[in-house]
């Protein structure tokens, strides 16, 4: 089983924090390691102890057991033990000798106590047997679960350990306050064919069991070498400066974490020299407030309440000597005074780096960036009317836009323009409801609007090279089709008698329906069953 702080696995050579005995120093391999320094020196206790610490499922619990002479184990075997609830269970010796007398003190365990005792030494049997327990645990555990939640039970299920034997299971839950768990363990009996036992934990014994890396990229300290939990407030927070930011004062296990009493002690000790009121102070210039402190290099950080554009930075016996003239009935007059009543005492100065600073010698070239090229719209319409007039223009020598309007306004109207060159635009198909197709005196009065011209319609011809005057060109009747304009406005088209009015072409449907009918009458008699 590898680790994750030195990086070692079992089997191999003891590298990289890793001892002799085949733990691991940093609590990667197990949890709350212990090192039996007396045992790997080889050193003989002069007052032989006959109770050792054996260790199960890796660190998670640990318990004393009394070890008989006859049986002949050291510190790090695997022996079988009784269990106190009846069968046996198989562990590891994490401890022996005079190392147990200071655990058993420091757990307030008394020596004379009523104890159970170490059976023998595990064998290959033993060994295969708890490997077997040991990978139903997640599986259970998962089921566990699922049985708590159908019983709407307000309780977790952190962890499940089984018994050496097999005999017996425990579940280690969290849970706000008291859960009634009898229906809960009748269904666990029933599913897993075990004896049940339940134990309540804290959010911290549950983190400290399952184990993790905390903010600080370390293995958490309760699941390697902290024992004891203590209560942590706010108040070390406050004591430190820090942000109270609950996502960020919380560990693993949603508590605060615990590493914030680690230098507390340390915090308040500097803080002793510190005035206690010290958070507004009177000056002639305004009243001036506390920003922040600097609790090692015993700084503090002012600024005035109406303009906080300026910090001054003021020592503590600066500040003390303000409080002092205060106290007197004087006041001083601005910030900049007390600045320069008693100047702080000469600070260290800083040690020369034993490097070299490379600043100014060593410069990384500034990253040249490819400008992106933009895409060309149309570049097929790069020739576009607007080049093209401009180059009639050149050619004419007129260059006016008043004469491109011109041209533009005698192409719109359907009139041929005057090119140089005498160049003239080949005969193009008039459009079928636009304003060109129908005389000058009818184009104000409809609306332009585009319809839709039928395949089969025929096309008319327009002579569009007709540069007569509107008067002198023949008149011919406006077309109704594409005419939005109401039908008593409509001109008048007539016809001979005799002439029927044109048929409209068909657009599919009734030739559609006609073949429809057809096949129907061909095919009728006619199937897959049925014989022709």
């Amino acid at each position: 089983m590898g680790c994750i702080g030195c990086s070692c696995s079992t089997g191999k050579d003891a590298v990289s924090g890793c001892r002799s005995n085949g733990g691991c120093a940093s609590g990667g391999c197990n949890r709350h390691n212990t090192y039996d320094w007396i045992t790997a020196a080889g050193i003989t206790d002069a007052r032989p102890f006959d109770i050792v610490e054996v260790s199960f499922k890796n660190g998670s619990r640990k318990e004393f057991f009394k070890n008989p002479p006859f049986t002949r184990t050291i510190t790090g075997d695997w022996v079988v033990v009784e269990s106190a609830t009846g069968g046996f269970d198989v562990g590891k010796i994490s401890l022996s000798g005079e190392l147990v007398r200071l655990q058993m003190k420091r757990k307030r365990v008394r020596s004379d106590a009523r104890l159970q005792q170490v059976v023998r030494k595990a064998h290959e049997r033993d060994l295969e047997r708890l490997d077997e327990v040991r990978q139903q645990e997640k599986e259970v555990m998962i089921r566990a679960r699922a049985i708590a939640r159908t019983l709407d039970l307000n309780m977790k299920v952190g962890d499940v350990e089984f018994q050496g034997d097999g005999r017996k299971c425990t579940f280690y839950y969290t849970a706000d306050g008291r859960v009634d768990f009898r229906e809960l363990i009748r269904h666990y009996a029933r599913e897993f064919k075990v004896k049940i036992e339940m134990r309540q934990i804290g959010a911290r014994q549950e983190s400290a069991r399952i184990g993790g890396l905390g903010n600080c990229g370390r293995e958490l300290c309760c699941s390697t070498w902290l024992a004891e939990f203590k209560s942590v407030n706010t108040a070390a927070a406050r004591y430190q400066n820090l942000a109270i930011n609950q996502t960020k004062l919380s560990g693993m296990c949603g508590r605060l974490k615990c590493c914030l009493n680690y230098e507390l002690d340390t915090y308040i000790d500097a803080l002793e020299d510190f005035p206690d009121r010290a958070e507004k102070m009177r000056t002639a210039a305004g009243l001036a407030i506390l920003i922040k402190t600097d609790v090692f290099k015993r700084l503090m950080y002012y600024t005035y309440a109406e303009n906080r554009g300026k910090l001054f930075i003021l020592h503590v016996d600066q500040v003390w000597d303000a409080l002092d003239m205060i106290k007197r009935g004087e006041m001083p007059g601005s910030l900049e005074d007390i600045l320069a009543m008693a100047p702080p005492p000469d600070e260290v100065e800083d040690e020369e780096p034993d490097f070299e600073n490379v600043d100014n010698v060593i410069q990384l070239p500034i990253e040249k960036r490819k400008k992106k090229k933009k895409k060309k719209k149309n570049a097929r319409a790069g020739q576009s009317v607007a080049a093209a007039v401009e180059k009639e223009d050149r050619q004419s020598g007129t260059g006016g836009a008043p004469q491109r309007q011109h041209q533009r306004g005698q192409r719109g109207g359907g009139q041929q323009s005057n090119r140089p060159g005498n160049e003239q635009r080949p005969p193009q198909r008039p459009q079928q409801g636009k304003p060109g197709n129908r005389p000058p005196e009818q184009r104000q009065q409809q609306p332009t609007e585009k319809t839709e011209q039928r395949p089969n319609e025929p096309r008319q011809q327009q002579n569009k090279g007709d540069n007569r005057p509107p008067d002198q060109r023949q008149q011919r009747p406006p077309e109704n089709k594409g005419d939005n304009r109401p039908p008593e406005q409509r001109p008048q088209q007539q016809r001979p008698p005799d002439e029927r009015p044109p048929q409209q072409p068909d657009q599919g449907g009734e030739k559609n329906r006609d073949n429809r009918r057809r096949d129907k009458r061909r095919f009728k008699g006619k199937g897959p069953n049925k014989k022709d």
